[in-house]
């Protein structure tokens, strides 16, 4: 297993509000990217909790997940509904944290099974055989409006309401989180984004740049680049993770 990842603050923010952790452990690898919303540095914080909040989890439920006594779904629902309350309580007492909130996206490998955990409009995606599929949905109001027919994908491009979300963690005491699993073939590439690449990055120049990087550290830095080329007009996180199979 081989993980990297990259973050950058773009070319107009101040502050990064993006924030991620994997853990490159053999048995049960996990990997996440939240993308904070909100005031000054609300989104910080609140992205910067909910990871804080799963590496928590992790740390303490890993060896029950190996062992068999806990089901990765369950963990993920769990997980995420804590720190949504964490972040819900933190705006409660911090007035300057009033309304913030993170999207949120994680991974985990089991054997040869990656489950996925998402609120939100960051990304998970899945590269092999040299194509790119997109695993999660966007949960925000001009996806909703793709999805349903109301306007194109090129009328969502430009959109006034582009940055409306409509599922995220410190937004509503219920939460409904997309899980989603898929086998894995030796060799095949997760990425993980916040919308500072997708935004600005097509699916077509994303899978272009996997084919043309043999590292995938080259390839993390280069889709980052591409973004601010592109105006860098958000804070870009991208990760990548090299499964490779146990013999």
């Amino acid at each position: 297993m081989f993980i990297c990842a990259c973050s950058d603050v773009g070319k107009v923010r101040n502050i990064n509000q993006d924030s991620y952790y994997y853990s490159d452990d053999d048995k049960l690898p996990l990997f996440v990217v939240a993308d904070g919303m909100g005031g000054h540095n609300a989104g910080e914080v609140a992205s910067s909790l909910a990871i804080d909040t799963i590496k928590e989890s992790y740390c303490r439920d890993k060896e029950n997940i190996i062992q068999g006594n806990l089901d990765i779904p369950r963990f993920i629902n769990t997980t995420l509904l804590e720190a949504n309350n964490r972040i819900l309580k933190e705006a409660k007492d911090n007035q300057s944290c009033v309304g913030m909130g993170t999207t949120i996206t994680l991974g985990i490998i089991h054997y040869n099974e990656i489950f996925i955990g998402h609120m939100g409009d960051s990304r998970a995606y899945l590269f092999s055989e040299h194509e790119l599929y997109q695993l999660t949905q966007d949960h925000s109001l001009v996806a909703e409006l793709v999805r349903n027919g109301s306007i194109s994908n090129e009328e969502a491009i430009h959109h006034p309401q582009k940055n409306i979300i409509t599922r995220a963690l410190g937004t509503d005491t219920e939460i409904k989180v997309d899980i989603i699993n898929r086998n894995l073939n030796d060799g095949d590439l997760i990425i993980l984004c916040t919308d500072g690449l997708t935004n600005l990055v097509s699916d077509e120049k994303i899978k272009e740049v996997l084919n043309s990087c043999e590292d995938i550290r080259q390839a993390c830095c280069l889709l980052t680049d591409v973004a601010n080329e592109m105006g860098g007009f958000d804070n870009t996180t991208v990760m990548i993770i090299r499964f490779v199979e146990k013999r």
